[in-house]
């Protein structure tokens, strides 16, 4: 393919076509991406990431990584890791030392190369990256703690693998004095790195604070001031660049009264498309003739890395932690290795390459080799592997409901009969403690402030049910927990009104979210149902008395808001939705007193 554009934008379609392909499949979208690259490029020719970028290539990849690890520095938490630094600093140390030599003894010996080119791969596989580790928890689903281990160190050990890759790399270029050259330039990247990073990212959190830039441009100068600080970091202390974006995202990320949700979003966006297409390109640089050339060699290599290296590095960094061997078993299972593995072993092979050494072949073929088994082998058998071991998370099945109101406690209590987790949270202290009294679990406060971010506990929540009367924190509440759960994860009662101005209309997205509970039930009409005599309850549904009969039995004098299926799932009723209940199922709904005996009513009068 000689025409750039027509290159650029198949690039772009293929991309996207393995993106949404992987997420169909539940695999890391590296799986199809690196398949696709390698049938395009090796095998039938049609692209070449030389050809297409020439002398571009290599800077392109290079600030692609560094947007990708800024995105990823961004989404790291101090409050995230609570209870489990001490982990993530050994596997960030002690593990990247282990892998390392591990990984160098057994490439020297098997591949028959030199102690030099052995070390550098060695340092290349000892990343892992957050590309394929978030993707892979999100189908595994393992307990908080692993998870934010895995991603925790998924970031953090990006950065420090490429350093440690810098480092042997000067220590083959220096012809003289290599120790001593290699140790200034090891002191010289991770000053400039530390000190550029933590002021660009002090920089970055007053700007924002302090609404400095205009709404509109915050998206793009965050962008281009890291990528100066990144391309001037290099500048000044040959691929500190990589440490600095880190350094910058995780401050800024944990800076007080600095809001980067709008950053986060626009970022992951940006890395979706940079990954996906910067592997494509990389795959269509592989030799297979040198794949097939390395032989059973590699294959020695692999079982090292995946059933020697990581296993041992893992329970080394263990000691002290108090993890239980289960959760070390499935840490030592998951170690994929990602776009910043792919990118540096192409970029040092490269100047290698320019340098005249022999041997420098076989690198980028054995990493991506080793990408490619970790993510196939890792991915499709890390979901069972936590299953068997007992480390997977519950089902996030439960409720977060926005909105103490009297009904609100009666639905809680409700769903907690049935064991459903549920969590009421409010801004009224009134409300919230009537809850407390019914021992409801409560969060008082603004359910999406940033204490709330720190002690709303929503490990257990699926889905989030707006119900309260504050018009103008009600879209924002929605905005957010969409953003955090997924579509389809937070719905909020209608408030019946459509305004002549357009100025004062809701968005037409937003409206079709207001579908609670069926057309036309409001906050009004719940709140003045229960207060006159009210009750939830839960009908079974049976081959005696279908859902037909509950239908002709209340009439319209019910309202149906729950169903539970007979696997226990949980279907909200919505006006969008057409769920008939089944034998098995059970249905709670908001009866009127008109339907109740009376009896019923006059206990729920005397309790009032």
């Amino acid at each position: 393919m000689t025409d750039p554009t027509l290159a650029l934008v198949t690039v772009g379609l293929l991309s996207i076509g393995c993106q949404y392909f992987a997420y169909r499949i539940r695999l890391p979208a590296i799986l199809p991406l690196l398949v696709i690259g390698i049938l395009v490029g090796p095998v039938f020719g049609v692209l070449n990431a030389d050809n297409l970028f020439g002398d571009l290539l290599f800077p392109v990849v290079s600030l692609s990584v560094a947007i990708i690890l800024f995105e990823g520095a961004l989404t790291l938490k101090y409050q995230d890791i609570a209870g489990h630094g001490n982990m993530v600093r050994n596997l960030c140390s002690i593990g990247v030392l282990v892998t390392w030599a591990i990984a160098t003894v057994v490439a020297h010996f098997a591949l028959q190369v030199t102690w030099q080119l052995s070390a550098l791969f060695g340092a290349i596989v000892t990343v892992t990256g957050p590309t394929v580790i978030v993707p892979m928890l999100r189908t595994v689903r393992p307990k908080a703690n692993i998870g934010n281990i895995l991603r925790w160190e998924g970031i953090i050990i990006d950065p420090i693998g490429a350093l440690l890759a810098v480092i042997v790399y000067e220590y083959i270029i220096s012809a003289q004095g290599a120790m001593s050259h290699t140790i200034f330039a090891f002191s010289k990247t991770i000053a400039v790195g530390l000190v550029t990073g933590l002021a660009v990212g002090y920089f970055l959190g007053i700007t924002l604070r302090n609404h400095w830039v205009p709404h509109y441009l915050r998206n793009t100068a965050v962008l281009t001031i890291i990528l100066g600080a990144f391309a001037g970091s290099n500048f000044v202390a040959h691929e500190s660049g990589l440490l600095t974006v880190t350094i910058a995202g995780i401050m800024l990320a944990n800076m007080r009264d600095v809001d980067v949700a709008d950053i986060l979003e626009f970022k992951e966006t940006l890395s979706v498309l940079l990954i996906s297409g910067l592997f494509i390109l990389l795959a269509t640089r592989l030799d297979l003739g040198a794949i097939a050339q390395v032989g059973w060699a590699a294959a020695i290599v692999l079982v090292s890395i995946i059933f020697i290296a990581r296993p041992l590095s893992v329970f080394i960094s263990s000691y002290g932690t108090g993890l239980t061997w289960r959760e070390l078993a499935l840490l030592s299972w998951i170690a994929p290795r990602g776009i910043v593995a792919a990118a540096v072993s192409a970029l040092f092979s490269l100047k290698l390459e320019a340098l005249g050494y022999d041997g420098v072949e076989v690198i980028v073929p054995l990493v991506f080799l080793v990408i490619i088994t970790t993510v196939v082998l890792q991915g499709l058998t890390a979901k069972a592997v936590a299953g068997f071991l007992g480390v997977r998370a519950p089902v996030p099945n439960g409720f977060l409901l926005f909105g103490a109101s009297h009904f609100s406690r009666l639905l809680a209590s409700e769903l907690i009969k049935h064991k459903v987790p549920v969590r009421v949270a409010d801004t009224n202290w009134d409300a919230i403690r009537e809850a407390r009294m019914r021992d409801i679990p409560v969060y008082f406060g603004n359910p999406i402030s940033e204490h709330a971010s720190l002690h709303l506990d929503m490990s257990s929540i699926g889905t989030v049910l707006i119900l309260s009367p504050y018009k103008q924190l009600n879209p924002l509440v929605s905005y957010h927990f969409e953003h955090s759960l997924g579509e389809n994860k937070v719905w909020g009662l209608t408030n019946n009104l459509t305004s002549a101005r357009p100025s004062h209309q809701v968005s037409e997205d937003y409206a079709k979210k207001l579908s609670l509970f069926g057309e036309g039930v409001t906050y009004g009409y719940l709140a003045s149902t229960v207060s006159r005599g009210g009750k939830i309850k839960t009908t079974s549904i049976t081959p005696e008395f279908t859902y037909q009969d509950y239908l002709r039995k209340y009439s319209d004098k019910a309202t149906p808001l729950i169903a539970v299926d007979e696997n226990k799932r949980l279907h909200v009723m919505l006006s969008s939705n057409e769920i008939t209940p089944r034998a098995g199922w059970k249905l709670i709904s908001l009866v009127e007193p008109e339907a109740l005996p009376k009896e019923e009513v006059a206990a729920i009068t005397q309790e009032k």
